[in-house]
């Protein structure tokens, strides 16, 4: 008898219920195809993860638990769904059905995570147990969600109770056969989170004594990124990964550990035991482009538009939009003032041209000497930076003119060091629905530059805009350096305070001078109103401006060391 599981990596939109369970079954239909006799979807397939406060409305869990319930099958599929309250519990479960036979309920999530960007408690209710879905497909399967496999991995203490790998592990001591146990995970990205995951996967199948097979959602929804690479792992630590960013079927037969199978784009990774995936320079490239090209794709847009300064933000900003919608459908604003370079024009004119994209010019000088003339009296007595912000403001004006005439999306290109230090200006450059490098630290931005010149082929951000100091060009002469400490230096003390939590004293001791320390902890903390107004940013640190950043606005913190 076959025994081949099939592995459904899909990419849902958040609340489309009949569009996720028609993809759910055509990919059914292709494992089916392929000798996979049961198929395993991704967690809260049907809803989309995460569906955030639809979760809140009893009609939108009925939905979602009767699609699932006669939603076409080729083969059973054990698929992620809301399922309705018990009749003792007033919230619903995060669970899993045996769609294809009434919507059998197999099992709800144990373990609901509340840490970093989730909030699972504020909509679930927590199961007690893993579940087994027996005789599906002639296999006997244990079925776990997600978070319930992360904790026997685990080196420190949680606040959980209960571990479903080591019941299941349990229950095998007891006498009950299985084949193998499943995943349905919907596991956000971030750098070096695929390793963090294998190694989770490689934990279970070890201590099971029979294949782990995770099947990971793929795709951007607002803010959060998951890269898929679904995952097979067997007791000896060999494991296969399916592609990231991509679509598709992993299927495996349970009797031949070298057996395996894609059905998609991309090819899978081999990995012996031990062995770590090389997952490539262009990952957090890919995640990026994939976060805005969803963001649009699931948001019903097609055309962006963006301020192109030539400077290297706004470069790759635009390189990121042409990737993620098609060159034909972005439009870059060149918006020189009297402080603009010949240099930033010439930049950004080529930066245009190798991209392929629309190209506007227009100045802002007749704009800002008559805004200058109409608030004279405002901004002679006050302070300087009023009169800087006002050129941002009026490119800003440019921008979201354009989005609106022509139905398009005005994008913010600003990045994390700058959000940072609030080195941005609230309804100026900050303008736009979407933040593509609102994660990435401004090294990073260089980084992922020449990593697209590489991918094009092409110098789309040219030499010039590379290697000339970065500026605003708000002011003469004006750089960032004037204000800012060296971007090398500026990213690592962020990076140390937002991503490891280390405070003031704790950067010190890394050798880095206290003054400038200080200076940057109280520059982050007293800019905090202007991330609370920031557009959403794809998420691929471990720690974004975003959901896992709840910081207060009106607070008073002493940040000096």
């Amino acid at each position: 008898m076959a025994r081949r599981i099939a592995l459904l990596q899909v990419n849902p939109t958040v609340g489309d219920i009949k569009g996720n369970s028609g993809m759910i079954s055509a990919m059914a239909e292709l494992a089916m195809s392929a000798g996979a006799v049961v198929a395993i979807s991704t967690e809260c397939a049907i809803s989309g993860y995460p569906p955030r406060d639809l979760l809140l409305q009893p009609d939108f869990i009925t939905a979602c638990a009767e699609e699932a319930a006669v939603m076409e099958c080729a083969i059973p599929i054990l698929v992620g769904t809301p399922v309705p309250p018990l009749e003792e519990r007033t919230k619903p479960g995060n669970g899993v059905v045996r769609a294809g036979e009434g919507g059998r309920e197999l099992v709800r999530k144990q373990l609901l995570p509340t840490y970093d960007v989730f909030d699972e408690a504020r909509y679930f209710e927590a199961d007690e147990r893993p579940g087994i879905s027996r005789t599906t497909g002639g296999l006997d399967i244990g079925v776990t969600i997600c978070e319930d496999a992360w904790q026997h991995a685990r080196e420190t203490p949680t606040d959980y109770d209960s571990d479903p790998i080591s019941q299941i592990v349990e229950w095998g001591r007891q006498g009950v056969h299985l084949d193998a146990t499943v995943n349905l995970s919907a596991s956000p990205y971030h750098a070096d989170k695929a390793e963090v995951r294998l190694a989770v996967a490689r934990a279970a199948a070890a201590s099971l004594g029979h294949p782990f097979l995770l099947a990971n959602q793929v795709g951007g929804n607002d803010d959060l990124l998951f890269d898929g690479r679904s995952i097979i792992a067997w007791p000896d630590g060999s494991a296969i990964l399916a592609p990231g960013w991509r679509e598709g079927v992993l299927i495996t037969d349970l009797d031949d550990i070298d057996s395996c199978e894609w059905i998609g784009d991309g090819k899978t990774i081999k990995l012996a035991s031990g062995e770590s995936p090389n997952i490539g320079d262009d990952d957090v490239l890919e995640a990026v482009v994939m976060g805005l090209s969803d963001y649009c794709r699931k948001s019903g847009i097609e055309k962006i538009v963006l301020g192109l300064s030539g400077g290297i933000d706004s470069a790759l900003a635009a390189c990121v939009a042409a990737a993620a919608v098609g060159p034909s459908n972005v439009t870059g604003i060149s918006m020189p003032s009297r402080h603009s370079s010949q240099h930033s024009i010439d930049d950004a004119i080529a930066t245009a041209e190798a991209l392929g994209i629309e190209f506007m010019m227009k100045p802002i000088s007749e704009l800002h000497d008559s805004a200058e003339v109409s608030l004279s009296d405002i901004l002679e007595s006050g302070n300087p930076v009023a009169a800087e912000n006002l050129q941002a403001r009026l490119r800003g004006l440019i921008v979201m003119a354009q989005a609106n005439a022509t139905g398009a999306m005005a994008i913010a290109t600003g990045n994390k060091s700058e959000l940072g230090q609030g080195y941005c200006t609230l309804y100026g450059d900050m303008a736009g629905g979407y933040a593509p490098l609102g994660d990435l630290y401004k090294m990073e931005v260089y980084a992922m530059a020449r990593a697209f010149n590489k991918r094009l082929g092409i110098e789309a951000v040219t030499e010039s805009t590379m290697t000339k100091p970065p500026s605003a060009e708000l002011a003469p002469d004006q750089k960032d350096e004037d204000s800012l400490p060296p971007y090398p230096l500026l990213d690592e003390i962020l990076r140390l305070h937002i991503e490891e939590g280390l405070d003031a004293t704790e950067i010190c001791s890394h050798g880095h001078d206290s003054t400038i320390v200080n200076e940057v902890l109280t520059r982050l903390a007293r800019n905090e109103h202007k991330r609370w107004q920031m557009p959403p940013a794809p998420r691929v640190s471990c720690r974004a401006f975003g959901q896992g950043w709840r910081q207060p606005l009106a607070a008073r913190h002493d940040w000096r060391h």
